[in-house]
């Protein structure tokens, strides 16, 4: 198959962008877009063409039809192409019209046995696919089903971070950033891209400027931005598309920091902070480590008193008055509840080892 992108595709551009409508409609709709995004710096035209829907009745793609659609934008506009696939018949199809790069869903990032199924599809082809984050914030299964695909020879594997479902919307995104999930998957992975998806974490398409800015100073590769000639009018995911104009600013208004500067005065200003950042952080170990002796006391006296190792009054006293100290220091209350959430539970796993000794 002769890719468009048989290289180190991924790497080509940081911002890395990838842009295009939720669904493939018409092809008057594919050449419009393809025809804008190519005039702008864009690497990537996304567009499904198998929608997997929540529920029965809604758009769910035109499969074949549209494959043959965007093969005409290629030819025209020599943009490459990317398309989502859940099935293996999704890959052979794919193949044949000749998309450029694959990307796997988050409903199917989440089912090991489907991605082991579209991996060994895609064994000695060489395509480029594109990994988004399972529905649910577990580093391990996004990073396995990029393994599977690694496993069978796919060299060119990116990440794609569309944030994480819940029962209801959570401070006005679609999907949850949780952005730690991302930041450990690149801690683990130095090496891998990772994408953001700012249209699928906001469903608004007010908010995309703000959370694809959000992610380049957190030092994503690239975004993929849905992008539609009339979003008002598409026909799934309509409220998070944005129109190639408007698509145009933001990335012209994006602001794309380094990681590295060659300003020595500031070189020197940072290393002096990270000195004693590091500092502090050595002493914040030992004492985490020490009240965990502490931790270990109190499990004997339990113990011996024959009380239970979680005691709801003590939990609730601690959270309200470290909770309110770090308010008082310039902190947040859920950071500080994380925080003793995190050193609770071992707390509770240091007792309940000793029940059992």
């Amino acid at each position: 198959m002769d890719y468009l992108c048989n290289m180190a595709f991924f790497k080509t551009a940081r911002p890395y962008i990838i842009a295009g409508p939720c669904g493939a409609e018409t092809e008057e709709q594919i050449l419009e877009v393809a025809a804008a995004l190519a005039s702008m710096n864009v690497q990537l035209m996304r567009a499904g063409v198998w929608k997997p829907r929540t529920r029965p009745g809604s758009f769910e793609g035109y499969g074949e039809q549209a494959l043959q659609w965007m093969q005409a934008a290629r030819k025209q506009y020599g943009i490459p192409m990317a398309t989502e696939v859940a099935e293996t018949e999704h890959v052979e199809l794919a193949l044949k019209y000749g998309i450029d790069v694959l990307w796997l869903g988050a409903r199917t990032t989440v089912n090991p046995f489907q991605v082991q199924r579209i991996a060994d599809a895609l064994r000695g082809t060489g395509i480029p696919v594109m990994v988004k984050n399972p529905v649910n914030p577990d580093v391990a299964l996004w990073e396995g089903a990029i393994e599977r695909l690694e496993k069978v020879g796919i060299t060119e594997v990116a990440a794609l971070h569309r944030g994480f479902s819940g029962y209801t919307p959570a401070h006005g995104y679609r999907n949850q950033p949780n952005w730690p999930v991302p930041i450990e998957l690149k801690r683990r992975r130095p090496q891998l891209p990772v994408f953001c998806d700012p249209s699928h974490i906001t469903g608004n398409r007010d908010r995309i400027a703000e959370v694809a800015q959000k992610a380049m100073d957190m030092h994503f590769d690239g975004l993929m931005i849905e992008t539609h000639p009339q979003p008002e009018k598409a026909l799934s995911d309509a409220a998070q598309q944005i129109t190639p104009g408007i698509l145009k600013i933001i990335l012209e208004a994006l602001v794309v920091r380094g990681e590295h500067t060659h300003d020595m005065s500031g070189l020197e200003q940072l290393e002096h902070l990270r000195q004693l950042m590091d500092t502090l952080d050595a002493e914040i170990v030992d004492l985490i480590a020490r009240r965990m002796e502490l931790s270990s006391k109190i499990g004997d006296v339990k113990r011996m008193c024959h009380m239970t190792v979680y005691q709801p009054a003590r939990w609730r006293e601690i959270v309200d008055t470290r909770s309110t100290r770090g308010i008082t220091q310039g902190l947040t209350a859920e950071f500080v509840t994380e925080l003793y959430e995190k050193i609770h539970h071992e707390s509770i796993r240091i007792q309940l080892g000793m029940l059992d000794a």
